[in-house]
């Protein structure tokens, strides 16, 4: 299956992405919020200062995905992946879930507040 055609590397790219810019914030609220603790959970603030560029390359990866999971089906040849229903829904889902992830690290530090 090619990557480039179906939108699957850009989307796992931007999960990545989105996972690693909500580390140093969100990462060690939910730790304790689950019950972990430890003097080693301070050390994932180390990812901070990096957020941005992370969250910077999971929105430039989502535009990419976007533009290849919602492309027009006509561009999509029979036999192709984007061809099946299902494919499709699932690449849909998935995009919808790692905008989710995008959106709470880009919201996280105004909710935070809250929390604490």
């Amino acid at each position: 299956m090619n990557t480039q055609k179906t939108g699957l590397g850009a989307l796992l790219t931007a999960g990545t992405a989105a996972i690693l810019a909500s580390t140093c914030c969100l990462g060690p609220l939910l730790l304790v919020m689950l019950g972990f603790s430890g003097a080693w959970i301070g050390k994932l603030r180390v990812f901070e200062p990096y957020s941005h560029y992370f969250i910077a390359a999971s929105v430039i990866a989502m535009f990419f995905a976007f533009k290849r999971i919602f492309r027009p089906a006509e561009e999509c040849k029979p036999g192709e992946v984007c061809a099946l229903p299902h494919v499709n829904r699932g690449y849909k889902l998935m995009f919808g879930l790692v905008l989710v992830l995008i959106l709470t690290a880009i919201s996280y530090p105004f909710i935070a507040p809250y929390f604490y």
